[in-house]
């Protein structure tokens, strides 16, 4: 799963991709480390769905963007507008359920 490293790399992906589920986290969150290999899962089942994770700690801007407070926050979009997002750690069925959300 592709990590994203800069503010223009992130626009670029929202714009080529139609269906896109993005971790927030970062390196020192306890709750981020649990739902990652989930959202590791995922990205293999759901194919047809580009996932990436932005650190906040080194891409705080993009997620100055839609206001994060709390991480994860894993937000899903559709044609580049988003269609869902989850707070905080969910099981992997709620994960599913926002992925599925991209189609």
């Amino acid at each position: 799963m592709n990590i994203i490293q800069s503010t223009n790399e992130y626009d670029a992906l929202l714009k080529d991709n139609q269906s896109v589920f993005v971790d927030f986290y970062a390196d020192w969150c306890g709750p981020c480390k649990m739902v990652g290999p989930l959202v590791e899962e995922l990205s293999k089942e759901y194919t047809d769905i580009k996932f990436v994770k932005v650190n906040v700690d080194n891409t705080p801007d993009i997620a100055q963007r839609y206001g994060i407070m709390s991480i994860p926050t894993l937000i899903a979009f559709k044609n580049g507008e988003i269609a869902g997002s989850i707070v905080g750690f969910q099981p992997k069925e709620a994960l599913a359920a926002l992925a599925e959300k991209t189609r």
